[in-house]
């Protein structure tokens, strides 16, 4: 049980996304930073799949009701324990009564705190996931409030016996930690209205450096930089978007659509994040800024596999650990 003394700025339960739905309108939601909640979780024995809670720039106060083995990764928002800095990437025993908090968020804006055993939470549409806009899935459809209590489900008996057998209060197993930058170089591909906009709009997405607007969220980055213009103006179909799609609307200011996003959009898209650059992007906060560099379909794809090379790597070598 964790008992929230106070609830930070946003700070919801969260897993990979609502997938299977978007045909009947139902937005996927799920995590902005896929990597680091990914991670999370296998540094404590669940699944990759297991919700974790995403903590947003000004953390939470957690009280743990009973002993907990915890880990947090992405953004360094300064986590501590009971008043002592608490290291990022890797495993933590935590005893009963003990107090997690967060500071002056450091570098990045989202942490992801996953428990053993993860969150007793209810799916909806197969998902933990909070979609806070429509009230649904997480902890009762919303962030996390001030007194709220959440339930944790039983550690696993392999786990459990792998934990007993360690010595240290924090195991000698960890990750490097991810490299989040203040103005990051974004990998993208051109999107399918790519040659619909004008030459100079063409090279300066790729050349210019955008700026993360106040007014974005969960939904999608709004950027401010150079203005991108069509060769001239179409009418388009409404058609589906995903996770990282870059559209630009009339204004001419792109638009990075992320974990909350829409399921169809009409506004051209002048690209496609590459999938193992979106925390880049997730991790960014308003006012700092970031530019995109061009790169293939098939060089995205081969990113990808060595990503899921090194994660698959990293799971097997944190079982190795524990059984030790």
């Amino acid at each position: 049980m964790l008992s929230i003394r106070k609830s930070g700025l946003q700070t919801a339960v969260q897993d990979l996304g609502r997938t299977g739905f978007q045909r009947y309108g139902v937005i996927a939601s799920g995590v902005m930073d896929p990597f680091a909640h990914r991670i999370a979780n296998l540094l404590v024995g669940n699944a990759e799949t297991s919700p974790t809670l995403e903590i947003a720039l000004s953390g939470p106060v957690i009280e743990f009701e009973a002993n907990h083995f915890i880990a947090i990764c992405g953004g360094d928002l300064s986590p501590s324990l009971d008043g002592e800095p608490l290291a990022m990437w890797r495993g933590h025993f935590v005893r009963k009564g003990s107090i997690l908090s967060f500071g002056e968020p450091k570098r990045g804006a989202r942490s992801y705190l996953a428990v053993a055993g993860s969150f007793d939470v209810a799916p909806v549409m197969d998902s933990y996931s909070t979609y806070l806009r429509a009230g649904i899935g997480g902890f009762q459809g919303r962030a996390l409030k001030n007194g709220d209590s959440l339930k944790t489900l039983p550690v696993s008996p392999e786990l459990m016996e792998a934990l007993k057998n360690q010595n240290a209060q924090t195991p000698d197993w960890l990750i490097p930690p991810a490299r989040y930058h203040e103005q990051p170089i974004v990998r993208m591909m051109p999107g399918r209205q790519y040659a619909l906009f004008n030459e100079a709009s063409r090279t300066r997405i790729f050349e210019e450096t955008f700026t993360v607007s106040a007014n974005s969220d969960r939904m999608g980055y709004r950027l401010e930089g150079p203005e991108l213009a069509l060769e001239k103006q179409e009418e388009l179909i409404s058609e589906a978007v995903a996770f990282g799609s870059v559209q630009v609307p009339a204004d001419g200011n792109p638009i990075v659509l992320l974990a909350d996003r829409q399921t169809t959009g009409g506004y051209p898209k002048i690209g496609q994040v590459a999938s193992v650059d979106l925390p880049l992007i997730s991790q960014l906060k308003p006012g700092e800024s970031l530019k995109f560099r061009n790169i293939s379909a098939g060089d995205a794809q081969q990113l990808y596999i060595e990503q899921e090379q090194q994660i698959r790597q990293l799971k097997i070598a944190i079982q190795m650990k524990r059984e030790e």
